[in-house]
């Protein structure tokens, strides 16, 4: 054969090799969101009847049941905001919305405790009825182990650390029939459907209430291919950290704080930034209209107190009517944007420094909304309001604080 049939032949192959490459991965992927579709079909369908050989341990929805074989991730989820998915303030309004607006209620446990079993009522056609497979143990547990992992007494989960799927022995000789390992679990698709309002859904001011998913997608991140599971479940910990995780939030943030000169004289006006940029969080920052995130400074004196009238604040966030009725502002940060509090201010006497903080308020429409509702009357579910409202108040921590001499 010539050299340069050898070459065009070689060429020919790894053209082929290419693209039966890219059809495998495209029906890979095709296969992924297939899984997604089905799993996350809403509102899931009731478990039904487990198999008759399981014991009563499988066929146990429980969380604690799950953490017999898996304690370090049951550990993680008693302390995340998944177990906490239908407190007391989500519980706390639903006493009276299940009679006052039954659709609604219903539809908040979709996501906040999707298992058909969590949910006293299912839909009857355009009616709810009692549901007869409720299980009132489950009711409060949030977004359960068996949320995800779960359908129809069946278990699934991701591809083991290797990335392999099949299973090592007879699914028939394994606890609950082993387990259907998938890389779904490890697409930032697999969150979607919790983390992300349908095109259609509620929306104010032309932008969806809860839009995550769309913002990851049009971001670097996506590109990289970095997951949403890479940032809050790293190394597979079931802990979901976010906006309420002090370490989580600094992790993300790049923060930095300078006077316009070394030193002023009574008298000058003096020059302080404090710039806040999202360099390392793959959705826009804080994704939701719950949070909301304040820059300040203000003037310290010779003595140690703050100068009256000093204190000066840029929020950033989105924020909404209480009534859900119209957007207010939005200064939310996307990928890689930044805030920059500029502050002015005269320099009155020697020994003054300026004092920059940044503070994150994760539950600041929460804790407004709260006291609203307790003033105007939360009916039975009042003290769980009054609860919800103790922990809003108790949310807000400190990711910066810096004091800059001025003279």
């Amino acid at each position: 054969m010539l050299p340069s049939m050898r070459l065009r032949l070689r060429a020919a192959c790894a053209a082929t090799a290419t693209v039966l490459l890219a059809a495998a991965a495209a029906s890979g992927a095709d296969l992924v969101q297939e899984f997604i579709r089905r799993h996350w079909s809403q509102p899931l369908a009731p478990q039904g009847p487990p198999p008759a050989r399981f014991s009563p341990l499988e066929a146990s929805l429980q969380p604690e049941s799950c953490g017999t074989c898996h304690p370090a991730q049951l550990a993680d989820w008693r302390e995340s905001v998944h177990a906490a998915a239908s407190g007391p303030g989500v519980a706390g309004q639903l006493v009276e919305m299940r009679e006052s607006d039954p659709s609604s209620a219903h539809q908040c446990l979709v996501c906040h405790a999707p298992l058909a079993e969590q949910a006293p009522l299912v839909a009857d056609g355009r009616q709810l009825k009692s549901n007869p497979d409720y299980d009132d143990s489950l009711g409060g547990r949030g977004v359960p182990c068996a949320g995800c992992h779960v359908r129809g007494h069946q278990r699934f989960g991701p591809p083991r650390r290797d990335g392999s799927l099949a299973s090592t022995a007879p699914r028939e000789t394994l606890p609950h029939n082993g387990v259907t390992r998938t890389p779904a679990f490890l697409r930032a698709e697999f969150c979607k459907s919790c983390h992300q309002f349908t095109p259609d859904g509620f929306a104010l001011n032309g932008k969806l209430l809860q839009s995550t998913y769309d913002e990851w997608e049009a971001s670097r991140f996506a590109r990289e291919g970095v997951q949403c599971q890479d940032c809050h479940m790293p190394d597979r910990r079931h802990r979901w950290r976010g906006i309420h995780d002090a370490d989580m939030v600094r992790s993300g943030l790049t923060i930095t704080a300078k006077a316009g000169a070394a030193r002023y004289s009574p008298g000058d006006v003096a020059l302080v930034s404090l710039r806040v940029t999202s360099s390392r969080i793959g959705h826009a920052f804080p994704t939701y209209v719950t949070p909301r995130v304040v820059l300040s400074a203000e003037l310290i004196d010779g003595a140690g107190q703050v100068v009256a009238g000093s204190r000066r604040e840029q929020v950033v966030g989105r924020e909404v009517a209480l009534d859900l009725s119209r957007e207010i502002s939005d200064t939310r940060l996307s990928p890689g944007k930044s805030a920059t509090l500029t502050y002015r201010v005269k320099v009155e006497s020697a020994g003054m420094r300026a004092r920059v903080a940044v503070v994150v308020e994760p539950d600041a429409f929460y804790e407004t909304f709260f006291q609203t509702l307790l003033r105007q009357g939360a009916g039975r579910g009042e003290a769980q309001i009054r609860e919800a409202l103790e922990a809003a108040r108790r949310s807000p921590f400190s990711v910066f604080e810096r004091e800059l001499p001025l003279t």
